[in-house]
């Protein structure tokens, strides 16, 4: 069975289209009017082997916090809706993730409860024209509607552009592994019986 999903939200700030398929090829389409995010779902899309296209319009002139909480919320709802009943996936993941001076670990459960936590210092506000907080913003959305416990953890790191991009990728990695089929454990991964 195709593991895929087509995900659109349209509001007074947003209209968001997200198609997902969750064993692609790395394939990304994206364009959200917001170019350093772009780079980030780019390398999600690779690190995770999904073909993932997103086309955001947003309210920018506001600022860029609409667009990219309201992706990450229709990415989450494409994983989740992907994933379907969750019958033979590994349900955990997780990664270390060098990238250059920073070190970050990132752990996923895909059971059906909702809970974030990252750990991380931004030493700048901005990355280029992007604000450093909205990546906790987008990863909070992304786990919330995906209905997964995400934790990450940056060790430790200088430069803000390399911590972001460590996150994205630790996570990917982390997602990729957790959706991954498992055929010892055929059914779904639980001592309940569903997900």
């Amino acid at each position: 069975m195709a593991r895929t999903a087509h995900v659109q939200r349209k509001t007074k700030e947003t209209q968001i289209e997200v198609r997902l398929n969750l064993d692609g090829q790395g394939q990304g389409e994206v364009n959200t009017g917001v170019g350093f995010f772009d780079h980030m779902l780019e390398l999600l899309a690779r690190h995770a082997a999904w073909d993932l296209t997103v086309l955001a319009k947003g309210d920018l002139q506001v600022d860029q916090h609409h667009t990219v909480e309201d992706v990450g919320i229709c990415i989450g709802q494409a994983i989740r809706e992907a994933l379907g009943n969750k019958e033979g996936i590994s349900r955990y993941g997780h990664y270390v993730l060098p990238m250059e001076e920073a070190l970050v670990t990132a752990a996923v459960d895909l059971g059906g409860r909702p809970y974030f936590v990252l750990q991380a210092e931004f030493p700048s506000e901005k990355i280029g024209q992007f604000d450093s907080e909205l990546v906790h913003d987008f990863w909070h959305a992304v786990a919330t509607h995906a209905l997964c416990n995400l934790h990450v953890l940056v060790h430790y790191g200088r430069n803000s552009h390399h911590i972001a991009e460590g996150i994205f990728k630790a996570t990917a990695r982390s997602l990729r592994m957790a959706a991954a089929s498992d055929p010892r454990l055929p059914g779904v991964p639980s001592t309940k019986g569903v997900l």
